[in-house]
């Protein structure tokens, strides 16, 4: 198996199972989506403990939605075990379904079919994230719904699923868990499922052992370094004055073993300043193929330009600061985290790029595409495909198959919940 059930299939099947089993399963809307689509919420049990699941916060990464139906399937074959741990359950089906839909990756276990389809929203289009202090936009509405349900269930833990293109898995804890680190380490290990041994993320959290990084005491007060993202803004920081702590749940589409490599760098900073020169040449490459061709106004080139304008902030972000005690590029395997993220950033650039360009191209009024923006497109498709396939040769990038995907998430989540339950 490597599709991935739709937003759409999740809701359906998870729907059938609610009107099958009434008695253990409960689907209500919780809110509405920028588009108009409804954001269902899935209950199960009736124990007096809360856990949340947030799927589909990004659209790029479905796995989430999977890894929902399959937990939502073992709660009907044992129905005993929310019982037995006094727990009520319940799922956010897909934080993002609109750019769910634009998503429109993965024809086969192929990086290029993924990336040929590819969407990631910019950065205030990602629902996941609240606006910061000063800012003046208000919340997205799928936001707003889902701070109205943590406000509601005040959880004991909230699980966000996510999926990296190409590395490893690991975990993001906004607080301490006994027990956690460890839960997911086994389960990773018996699953045959790489951990990443200082993923890129999160420059400034601290690591809990291989994979597993923390939030440090008062971090969803402060901004984070790294201009891509700040976590003082996220709905994973959000619910922590109820006492709840947010596990964030990565688990790779294409494994990299050498991520999980713990030799020790001689030295780091070099390795930075490599990664960040292989960042900005790339970035140069996608520039140049977009040199005099008007960028069409549209959702991908918004998310592309955000990328071009950020990552050469991100690159001395990475110089600056990461060398540190932060631990990254301190190992082999931290420094082949760095590598992929040097060619993620340009690679995600260039496809949004190829698709707005593309979509210009057939108009409502069907006039074709200008001579020098099919050549762009053409291009940028170019870059795509030698990116993927040194992707895939470089570091034996080996595709996870879903089963395997969905059973790392459900089963670190079960773990975590059984641990904090004893």
């Amino acid at each position: 198996m490597y599709r991935y059930p739709a937003a759409d299939d999740v809701e359906r099947a998870v729907r059938r199972l609610a009107e099958e089993h009434p008695r253990l399963l409960r689907l209500r809307e919780v809110g509405r989506s920028g588009d108009g689509r409804a954001l269902w919420l899935l209950s199960a049990g009736h124990g007096s403990r809360d856990v949340l699941t947030v799927a589909g916060a990004h659209a790029n990464e479905p796995v989430g939605g999977a890894s929902v139906l399959e937990l939502a399937r073992r709660f009907v074959r044992d129905p005993r075990w929310l019982a037995e741990r006094d727990c009520t359950w319940h799922a956010l089906l897909c934080l993002d379904p609109d750019g769910a839909r634009r998503h429109e990756g993965l024809e086969g276990p192929s990086l290029l079919g993924y990336h040929l389809g590819f969407y990631r929203p910019n950065f205030t289009r990602q629902p996941e994230f609240l606006p910061g202090a000063g800012d003046g936009r208000p919340p997205m509405p799928e936001s707003r719904a889902l701070m109205g349900v943590l406000d509601e269930l005040r959880p004991v833990v909230q699980f966000s699923l996510h999926g990296n293109e190409v590395g490893g898995s690991f975990v993001q804890l906004t607080a301490p868990l006994t027990g956690a680190g460890q839960a997911f380490r086994d389960v990773a290990a018996e699953l045959a499922v790489p951990w990443e041994f200082r993923p890129f993320d999160g420059i400034d959290w601290l690591v809990d052992g291989p994979g597993v990084l923390r939030l440090p005491a008062g971090g969803q007060e402060q901004e984070e370094k790294d201009p891509s993202g700040f976590l003082s803004r996220a709905t994973w920081t959000y619910p922590a004055r109820y006492g709840t702590v947010s596990v964030v749940v990565e688990a790779p589409m294409w494994a990299a073993p050498a991520v999980s490599d713990p030799t020790p760098v001689a030295d780091p900073a070099a390795e930075l300043r490599k990664v960040g020169d292989l960042l900005l040449g790339r970035l140069q490459q996608v520039s140049d193929a977009l040199a005099g061709v008007p960028e069409p106004s549209s959702p991908y080139q918004a998310a592309a330009r955000e990328l071009l304008d950020v990552a050469p902030e991100v690159a001395v972000t990475w110089r600056e600061y990461a060398p540190g005690g932060s631990g990254i590029a301190a190992t082999a395997g931290s420094g082949t985290s760095m590598g992929i993220a040097a060619r993620r950033i340009p690679l995600r650039a260039a496809a949004m790029m190829r698709r707005a360009l593309l979509a210009e191209g057939r108009t409502a009024q069907g006039r074709t595409a200008t001579a020098r923006t099919a050549g762009a497109a053409r291009a940028l498709e170019w870059l795509m495909r030698e990116w993927c396939a040194e992707l895939a040769t470089e570091f034996r990038a080996a595709w996870v198959p879903v089963a395997t995907q969905v059973a790392l998430q459900t089963r670190v989540m079960r773990e975590i919940v059984a641990s904090a339950s004893a």
